[in-house]
């Protein structure tokens, strides 16, 4: 006997792992296919090619990446994806935050003629005395969240932060309340800030005018006005200008007139300590 009859034939042994593996494989492939298909067109060099030079006729350029406003960091996340490899996806997506700057740029008069803001300036009191015995990392650490804690009022309030200026924040609404609701959230939210003992304490000051778009900047009479108003403000203290009350619900606040002289600035300028109402 050679023992054939009691062997299993080579193909039965095989057949029933290799249909199910040849299965397996045929389910497979559509969904392979259309990823690769995918793949293809993102690194198409026509598409990108096409996708680069709808982009172009946006305005305002390539978006920013190293700002500090979430836009920029938005597209700072869709410019560091594999940014070796050309992408259709990836064009898009800068196109989508460059309308979406546009559309804000062009909604706080960075475009057009001199329009209605509210200026908002912030700084720290007293900081350069802390930081000479912080060390830097300290410092960087306190700016940082600083930083941060203001944006998010300042953003959530419907403003934009203009620039970050050391240990301080520029920033402009087209709502006077709202802006004055920030600046006082802002100062609250600081003060609650900790870094080994030490108790940030931020100053803010407002004024309403008709400043000039330059790029992303502001700048102009109003501007200097709002900064000198900051200037004058006591640790904890929010100041707002009677042009920034006369733009705001008043009814909103409890205001007491501040005595206030600086130079360039008009003499018979009215500024006010001011605080939220919580009345019921």
């Amino acid at each position: 006997m050679t023992g054939t009859d009691d062997e299993a034939p080579p193909e039965d042994s095989r057949g029933d792992s290799g249909s199910v593996s040849r299965r397996d494989s045929r389910d497979a492939r559509p969904g392979r296919r259309a990823a690769d298909a995918l793949a293809r067109s993102d690194a198409s060099a026509g598409a990108v090619k096409a996708a680069r030079a709808a982009r172009s006729l946006i305005p305002g350029g390539t978006p920013a990446a190293t700002g500090p406003r979430t836009s920029d960091r938005v597209a700072r996340l869709i410019s560091d994806a594999r940014p070796d490899q050309p992408s259709v996806l990836r064009e898009l997506g800068l196109g989508a935050v460059q309308v979406w700057q546009a559309l804000v740029s062009r909604r706080l008069g960075r475009d057009r003629t001199p329009v209605p803001a509210t200026i908002l300036f912030t700084d720290l009191v007293g900081f350069s005395t802390w930081a000479l015995g912080a060390g830097d990392d300290q410092v960087l650490r306190l700016l940082a969240e600083v930083n941060r804690v203001t944006e998010s009022v300042v953003t959530a309030r419907g403003g934009s932060i203009v620039k970050q200026l050391g240990d301080g924040t520029m920033a402009v609404f087209l709502d006077g309340t709202e802006a004055i609701e920030a600046g006082y959230e802002a100062i609250c939210a600081v003060s609650a800030l900790t870094f080994d003992g030490y108790r940030p304490q931020l100053r803010a000051g407002l004024h309403t005018g008709t400043p000039r778009a330059v790029g992303d900047d502001f700048l102009g009479v109003d501007v200097n006005i709002a900064a000198r108003v900051s200037q004058a403000a006591g640790p904890g203290e929010l100041l707002v200008s009677a042009a920034t009350m006369d733009s705001a619900d008043t009814d909103r606040y409890h205001r007491r007139r501040r005595r206030f002289k600086a130079k360039g600035v008009p003499r018979d300028l009215e500024v006010f300590a001011v605080v939220p109402r919580y009345d019921e």
